[in-house]
């Protein structure tokens, strides 16, 4: 008789045991196509190359959009700056990131005997030089883009600030344009969105020049997303909430698996978020280092 009440506590022990080391029971599997985009990886390598060498560096803005990862370079060293920090640096080394700068920042730079070690994304330096020869023909441009963000920031520059920036179709609607336009966009934008814009100023008949400048690397995440985010019963999208490009692939993800979860850190999950036996991708911006989508997982992994 106490031999059975014993082995009914220990089951009942067994049980707490279970449910304190995960009883959740959820497959867990990363997306091995998100995190970091070749500029990104550069940009940062280059990074660490010169904090192992000389102890700090300064950069431009945040070396990418997402807070953990500068926060883990800032402990290495990083002295993150604004642009009208810069002005008042002499003789120093700063880090161009890879979303590109603007030609004034190049003339403060010589001016002041500043060393640029420029991670400007190739992608990103080939559409400035785009941009600046529609500019010198004299072209009116528009570029489709997120206002006051860095790479735009860099691409209005090559016009003199003289190309008009929009991000949504409806900014156009009161705005008195020539018939003739250049269209460019930002690397990291929509395709669909893309596309969509060109295909309306052309209904609305504009003669239409549209350069299609959206990154391949970021653009194809667009189409194998959707197989991503529908083999699991619940997503979670791990990404910096400045990043532009981690907002798009977010409703990527959200559109095709409705049960899509945003989150910037391991710290932001809830169990309530889930039940147990639950299968769950995870998948993260071009901004979105892979360590950080690992500690996701174990958080995950350990409800």
């Amino acid at each position: 008789m106490s031999k059975n009440k014993g082995d009914k506590n220990i089951h009942k022990n067994q049980r707490y045991i279970c449910i304190a080391m995960g009883a959740y029971n959820l497959q867990v599997t990363i997306d091995q196509d998100s995190g970091f985009c070749f500029g990104v990886v550069y940009a940062i390598d280059m990074a660490e190359e010169i904090l192992a060498e000389d102890g700090y560096l300064y950069c431009l803005g945040d070396i990418v959009h997402n807070d953990e990862e500068v926060e883990r370079l800032k402990a290495q060293g990083l002295r993150i700056i604004e642009h009208s920090q810069l002005k008042d640096l002499r003789n120093e080394k700063v880090l161009i990131r890879a979303h590109g700068e603007a030609p004034d920042t190049y003339r403060t730079a010589l001016e002041n005997n500043i060393t640029l070690i420029d991670a400007s994304c190739p992608v990103v330096l080939k559409l400035q030089n785009r941009i600046k020869t529609s500019f010198d023909n004299k072209e009116k441009i528009l570029i489709f883009g997120k206002h006051g963000h860095a790479e735009v920031i860099g691409l209005q520059g090559q016009t003199n600030n003289e190309a008009l920036v929009f991000q949504d179709i409806a900014e156009l609607e009161d705005v008195e344009l020539p018939h003739n336009i250049t269209l460019y966009s930002q690397t990291t934008k929509s395709m669909d969105k893309f596309y969509n814009v060109k295909d309306q100023l052309i209904s609305r008949g504009y003669d239409l020049k549209a350069n299609d400048t959206i990154c391949r690397q970021v653009s194809n995440r667009d189409k194998d997303l959707p197989k991503f985010a529908t083999r699991f019963n619940k997503i979670v999208f791990v990404s910096g909430r400045k990043s532009s490009n981690g907002k798009v692939l977010f409703e990527v993800c959200r559109k095709h698996n409705p049960d899509t979860f945003f989150i910037s850190s391991a710290a932001e999950l809830d169990k309530t978020m889930f039940s147990p036996n639950d299968t769950i991708g995870i998948a993260g911006a071009t901004s979105t280092p892979m360590w950080l989508m690992q500690q996701v997982k174990e958080a995950l992994e350990s409800f």
